[in-house]
């Protein structure tokens, strides 16, 4: 069956932000009234604080913005079938702009959307998606503007760096029916190898993965061909499973994750996952540790950039968020030890100066799920195909009654 979706007649921009590698920076679309404007945040300093890089005239809706590491922020504009790209930069009261040059598709409503930030910081990639390929860009750091990479067969969506110089990306490949990740080599002319294959008939995204452990947060249907997708994780270039956790199956919530810890250098079952959890009641956060197999919840911050966040290496979960009173602020999460609240740390356009307090929120433990074991550690150089997951199992019911280990075996 194929669900047909109605696009709505006016698509506004979406007021989230996107971060760089290194957290440094952040850019998004603020609103002012009925107009949109890119604004950069800096959020490495002691306070967060936001600079509005308005041009001649308000942006208009599909409108892109990426932070650079240098503190300048990309720009992507459709205008008339074509996709200009250009920096922004602050120069004392105005803004200036450095364009770059424009992708041209041979189909004008090709549609071209911007990767995450790549590591570095000084390059930018787009895709632009084809009836049957994806062309994949470099948009920003090139020697003469926009410069094409490669061509994937297949629609592609997602976009996953797998290592820290911005070599290996991963995208979600939909072929023959089904939707796979597979890795692009930017330094191999583009070289499409596999990533993920669960079973053969299954959906499997790539969501998240951190560089230094080798944590890879999956979404998944092999559980249930055709059915509900779930989150599992797994590790890059392991030979074990990946595992579904019980405990990311929450009745009538949606689990997004959006942050790894990083610096947990061989240790995925301790890398900290920041979630989106979105419920009838709203949305709030969600920190998830393999080794815990449980989920605690946190309220998000009001004004939360939902879906947006990033973790710092000593386990400092940054949230962003902007109100009418605060327009530029960061709530910042230890979730390192149960009972702890938030810390926000509020800035506004002027920079430093604002007062930090604390904000107090109920913590609340879902019951612990079983999975099937914590894979041992393992340290690679370039990704490989992830084991095929078999659904069928083997439970060894080891040491204490009720530690029963569950593993999954090869048929």
């Amino acid at each position: 069956m194929t669900a047909c979706a109605i696009e709505p007649a006016v698509v506004y921009p979406r007021a989230e932000c996107a971060i760089t590698a290194d957290g440094a920076y952040g850019a998004r679309l603020a609103r002012s009234g009925d107009s949109w404007f890119p604004e950069r945040w800096t959020l490495d300093g002691p306070e967060p604080y936001a600079v509005p890089l308005p041009g001649n005239q308000p942006e208009e809706p599909g409108t892109q913005v990426l932070p650079m590491g240098d503190g300048r922020v990309l720009i992507h504009r459709p205008i008339d079938g074509r996709h200009t790209f250009a920096l922004l930069y602050p120069t004392g009261p105005g803004t200036g702009e450095l364009p770059l040059g424009a992708v041209e598709c041979p189909d004008p409503g090709t549609p071209l959307r911007l990767l995450p930030p790549a590591p570095g910081g000084d390059r930018a990639y787009a895709l632009a998606l084809g009836p049957r390929s994806t062309t994949v860009w470099l948009v920003a750091g090139g020697a003469f503007g926009p410069e094409y990479v490669t061509e994937v067969p297949g629609r592609c969506s997602g976009g996953v760096w797998l290592d820290r110089t911005g070599r290996l990306l991963a995208l979600d490949r939909e072929a023959g029916g089904c939707t796979k990740a597979v890795v692009v080599d930017l330094e191999r002319d583009g070289e499409v190898s596999p990533l993920l294959q669960i079973s053969a008939e299954s959906n499997d995204r790539l969501l998240l993965a951190d560089a230094d452990s080798g944590l890879l947060l999956i979404g998944s249907d092999a559980p249930s061909p055709g059915g509900q997708e779930r989150l599992a994780w797994g590790v890059l270039g392991s030979t074990l499973p990946v595992r579904f956790p019980e405990c990311l199956r929450i009745d009538g919530c949606a689990l997004t994750p959006f942050a790894i810890q990083p610096g947990q250098m061989l240790t995925p079952e301790s890398c900290g996952v920041a979630l989106r959890v979105e419920g009838s009641a709203g949305s709030w956060v969600g920190v998830w540790r393999p080794a815990a197999r449980q989920v605690r919840h946190f309220p998000a911050p009001e004004g939360w950039l939902a879906g947006v966040g990033l973790w710092s290496r000593d386990g400092e979960l940054q949230l962003p968020y902007a109100t009418g009173e605060v327009p530029c602020g960061v709530v910042r999460v230890r979730a390192e030890e149960p009972g702890e609240g938030m810390e926000r740390g509020e800035g506004g356009e002027s920079g430093p100066g604002c007062v930090s307090g604390a904000v107090t929120g109920a913590e609340a433990n879902a019951e612990p799920g079983t999975e099937t074991g914590v894979p041992a550690p393992v340290a690679v150089a370039r990704p490989v195909p992830l084991q095929q997951a078999p659904l069928g199992r083997l439970v060894t019911k080891t040491g204490k009654p009720g530690n029963e280990v569950a593993k999954l075996v090869t048929k």
